[in-house]
């Protein structure tokens, strides 16, 4: 008898630590969604991209350049029902980033833009990095997003600024310039071919054979 009620009472002790730990468990469970609720609502409320083309050169781009139009619509394109789609769309971004390096319309395919098509791509791997983690650095990505805003928004002019510098006119005078030098080089190679040739004297009678 004194076994049984032994037995009994570690049953109960067994049962009753469990239940302890399955309400321990419970607790911890309900904290972490309320974690990532809280982590939810601050991203989704700072996930904000200028992704709209800043001048004329950029909504041509838009047209010719498929690689960046397709970066400018994912970038657009804000996730709405949980951290797992922002994560997605991280992942997403990063790889977008990187295509930018290919197809670079010749007009633009120059170092500086390069440069900034590298910094854009740092600044959205981090992001990427960041919302990644287990323990998501909420307060980062909240930094970092106007970051990349204005990575992307110095791409953008450095592109305006390729245009500029294309279409800047000749200075007055300049065309005339250009056009007078053409000429007389024309002269000068016109006069060298009509010069005569030294080894024949001008008053010299041609040679006549004899009958």
């Amino acid at each position: 008898m004194k076994n049984k009620i032994i037995l009994a009472l570690l049953s109960l002790s067994v049962f009753i630590s469990c239940k302890k730990d399955e309400q321990l468990l419970l607790v911890e469970q309900q904290k972490e969604v309320k974690k990532r609720e809280a982590i939810f609502a601050t991203i989704n409320k700072s996930w904000n991209f200028n992704a709209f083309p800043l001048n004329q050169s950029t909504q041509s781009l838009n047209q010719n350049w498929a690689e960046w139009r397709v970066f400018l619509k994912e970038l657009s394109e804000k996730p709405k029902t949980s951290i797992g789609a922002f994560q997605k769309k991280a992942k997403t971004l990063s790889k977008k980033a990187a295509e930018l390096n290919n197809n670079i319309p010749a007009t633009y395919n120059k170092p500086e833009i390069k440069s900034r098509i590298s910094a854009v791509t740092t600044k959205i791997n981090t992001l990427n990095l960041y919302i990644n983690l287990k323990n998501i650095p909420d307060q980062k990505i909240v930094k970092l997003i106007p970051e990349i805003n204005q990575e992307v928004e110095s791409l953008q002019q450095q592109f305006a600024e390729i245009d500029t510098k294309n279409q800047i006119k000749m200075e007055d005078g300049e065309e005339d310039m250009i056009r007078m030098l053409d000429t007389t080089r024309a002269i000068s190679v016109e006069n060298s071919n009509s010069v005569p040739n030294p080894s024949v004297s001008p008053n010299k009678k041609p040679f006549l054979r004899a009958k």
